[in-house]
């Protein structure tokens, strides 16, 4: 995709009013509100309606109803955001739905886990640039710099920077050292192999894919890699990075770990692979990333994602 084709939202200021969608599981009211909270402090205005609470099963009310809340917080005139209150499941349901939506103009669109499927419609459908980073509660309501919690540097920096070539260090563990450029694309491992086959699959060819989840045993994350790899969604990869996985630990000293996982399987590529960002599923501050933007992955020390393109516009 050459960058004049790439829709990129206006950068979030002080006073950004932003509106918080529930297209997934059911959020705790607690959760929501502290996450409120968090968000008011770094100066923006959230905004949300009762639906947010809504519960139905465990999703956040009928799937007519979430695709008619995010589909209204996509095209109103005057929000620059969508941040998403959780993931869990069910925004698989609203993908034949949205995907004949027309939004006048991008927004920042903020999510992980089950908005991977989100994420990658609106990237496929408008060519929007989104963002892997923390919902509301899920990330936003533990606070900035805690665990569980959220990294207010890099949120701000992918959201509020209009310059090229920040970067960020990863407190990763390089397996197969190098540097690679590429668009960023992925997410959450689980979702992005279940868009095999359909519209929206992701494309991977020249990218730096992003991969991670949680609470997988370890022969989960092979099989799903190695679905990736028999559907050829990682010959054209030029970088790896991928998170640390928690809950992943194997069920005894004779199985192999996750690290062992991901090396067997992603090292034959020849191209650098970071594990143990601390993305997505983490016990430790989430990092906020552009996802289809242009950047730089080095593989060595602790690991360091250059961004080569803003992934906002001027506000």
């Amino acid at each position: 995709m050459r960058p004049e084709e790439l829709a990129k939202p206006r950068a979030l200021v002080y006073g950004s009013p932003v509106r918080v969608v529930s297209p997934a599981s059911a959020v705790e009211e607690v959760k929501l509100r502290r996450g409120l909270a968090e968000l008011e402090r770094l100066g923006l205005r959230p905004r949300f309606s009762d639906s947010v609470l809504a519960r139905e099963g465990y999703f956040a009310g009928a799937p007519e109803a979430r695709a008619r809340d995010l589909a209204s917080a996509l095209t109103e005139s005057d929000t620059q955001a969508v941040i998403a209150s959780r993931g869990g499941y069910g925004s698989v349901y609203l993908l034949d739905t949205l995907d004949r939506l027309d939004p006048a103009r991008p927004k920042a669109v903020v999510g992980f886990s089950d908005l991977t499927l989100l994420l990658a419609l609106a990237w496929h459908r408008w060519s929007w640039i989104t963002f892997y980073g923390p919902m509301v509660a899920a990330g936003f309501d533990s606070g900035a710099g805690q665990s569980g919690g959220y990294d207010e540097r890099s949120f701000r920096l992918a959201l509020e920077t209009t310059a090229a070539g920040w970067d960020l260090q990863l407190g990763a563990e390089p397996l197969v050292e190098g540097s690679a450029e590429g668009r960023i694309v992925g997410g959450c491992l689980t979702l992005v192999r279940s868009l095999i086959g359909t519209e929206w699959e992701t494309d991977t060819d020249g990218a730096i894919l992003l991969l991670e989840d949680c609470n997988m045993k370890p022969y989960q994350v092979d099989r799903a890699l190695m679905h990736l790899k028999l559907a050829g969604k990682l010959d054209g990869v030029r970088a790896f990075l991928l998170g640390d996985f928690p809950g992943c630990e194997p069920g005894s000293r004779d199985e192999p770990g996750i690290r062992d996982v991901l090396l067997r399987l992603l090292a034959p590529f020849g191209v650098p692979v970071v594990w143990a960002a601390p993305v997505g599923h983490t016990r430790r501050p989430m990092l906020t990333i552009p996802l289809g933007v242009r950047a730089r992955l080095e593989s060595s020390g602790s690991g360091r994602l250059e961004i080569l393109e803003p992934a906002v516009l001027s506000a």
